[in-house]
Order: structure tokens, then sequence, then C-alpha cells
């Protein structure tokens, strides 16, 4: 437990039953340096996070994850993880939506764990685990949850093949992957004006409210640069899911993926 920040533990403890695997010496460069980087930028505007989510969203961001919470499914373990658990909204709602679940709450920012932190309140905050921790390397036993979410998350970690194949090693044999994600902003939504607020309007208010434009500046970027919803499914298959189905909501400015594990 980190002294500094009480409730939130440290990557390196042991979070499931059986041993966690020793981690993988992390690179100085390339996605070890990406993953720096954008943690410090997330950190940057942990403050105005929730606020811009849902005022930029029209408050449609709320539907959007309880949606995706909908997808999971209990199965041996009864464990959740969280990855990309962000300021916690994706971790608040599993524990509502399905009281047999115990949620590992995984981010690789302290400040938007520790600003998420006072929504796990009353009977519920039991079940939840924060931790800091890299999609990459998962401080899990391998077959140890039953599900994964992961919001607005897989575009950050680089490269995804890392994060899909500790993603498999954790989840039970018939465990899925639930993602919600942006669809690519290379198509052209409501004749364009999607693009434009997405590329023009969104960093300008950003920057009014966080005083961070570069950080929405990378948020159009990386949707810009992110598979659409087919190529996505495709990815995941090659990866080694099954029954890959994804579901596009909003006119396909989001969609939701779901992938299961084989084995059962």
């Amino acid at each position: 437990m980190s002294p500094t920040t009480p409730g939130i533990e440290d990557a390196s403890a042991k979070l499931a039953d059986g041993p966690a695997p020793a981690p993988a010496s992390a690179p100085t460069s390339g996605p070890a340096e990406h993953g720096r980087r954008v943690a410090g930028m997330f950190g940057r505007i942990a403050g105005w996070y929730d606020f811009l989510n849902h005022a930029l969203s029209l408050g449609m961001d709320l539907w959007w994850r309880y949606c995706l919470v909908r997808c999971v499914r209990r199965g041996p373990t009864g464990r959740v993880l969280d990855l990309a658990a962000g300021t916690l909204d994706v971790t608040r709602e599993i524990l509502r939506q399905h009281p047999w679940a115990q949620v590992y709450a995984m981010d690789f920012s302290l400040p938007m764990l520790v600003k998420g932190k006072p929504k796990l309140r009353g009977s519920r905050a039991g079940r939840a685990l924060p931790a800091l921790a890299d999609g990459r390397c998962l401080p899990l036993a391998d077959a140890s949850v039953d599900a994964v979410t992961i919001a607005f998350g897989i575009r950050n970690i680089l490269p995804r093949s890392d994060a899909y194949a500790e993603i498999l090693r954790v989840l039970a044999p018939g465990g899925r992957l639930c993602i919600l994600e942006f669809g690519s902003g290379r198509r052209a939504v409501w004749k364009g004006l999607y693009n434009f607020y997405l590329h023009r309007v969104l960093p300008a208010l950003g920057k009014v409210f966080s005083g961070d434009a570069k950080a929405y500046t990378y948020l159009a970027d990386t949707i810009a640069a992110f598979p659409e919803p087919g190529e996505l499914a495709a990815e995941l298959a090659r990866a080694g899911f099954t029954r890959v189905s994804w579901r596009p909501m909003l006119s396909g400015i989001v969609a939701i993926h779901v992938a299961t594990k084989p084995g059962r």
C-alpha cells in the first residue's frame, strides 16, 4: 500500500490467488516512453477529467459506460479487471450492476485514481481495489478474472498486442474482454460536423477548462489514427480472441466490442 495514497495498491502487490508473474523489464524508449508521456498528460488534467467527459459528450458517456458494463458476465472467479480505470466511473458501475463482483481497478496514472477514489463509498467500496499498473504487464495471476473492461483506454496502450496478450493471460477460459472506444475519426460523421468538433472545437474547449490543449489534441489525433470498428474486431481475432462482436453507438462515434477467451 502506498504510504502517501491510502487505498491505492502498488502494482507489485499480489492481487489475485496464485503467484503473479514476474514483470518483464520495461524498455526505456518507444512504448514505455509513450506510456510515461500519456500518464503525465492524464495526471495534468485529472482535476477536470470528469467534468469535461460529461460536458463534451453531453452526458452520453454515462450511458455508454452503463452499456459497456452490461456486457460483463460472471465466471468461476467472481472478479473483474477494470483496465485503464481512470477516475473509476466504470468500476463504480460494475459494483452497482454486479453485486457478486470484486473489481481490480488498474490505471497507470496515480492522480486519476486518486481523483476517483471518493466514488467508492459505502458497502461497495470493500469490493474494489484501485491499483497502479501497466496494461502490458499486469500484476495478476493467470486465469484470475472473469471479465476485463476498458473504456477509452486501449488507444493509449502501445503496442496493443502486448495488452491483448496480457488480457488473454489473466482472463479465465470463456471470459470476456469488453471495450468501449471511439470509432475512427477518419470517416465523416454528420456530414463532417463531428470531425470539425473533434479536431477544432474539442482542443479549444479543453484548453479553456483544463489549460491543456495538447491533451485534447492528443485525443483527437489518437481517435483519427485508431482502427475502424471492423478493423479492431479483426485485430482482436488475430490476437486470439473468439466470438468477437461489436455494436456502434451514436452514428458510430463510439463502439462497444466484446471478445471471448477460448476454452469454455
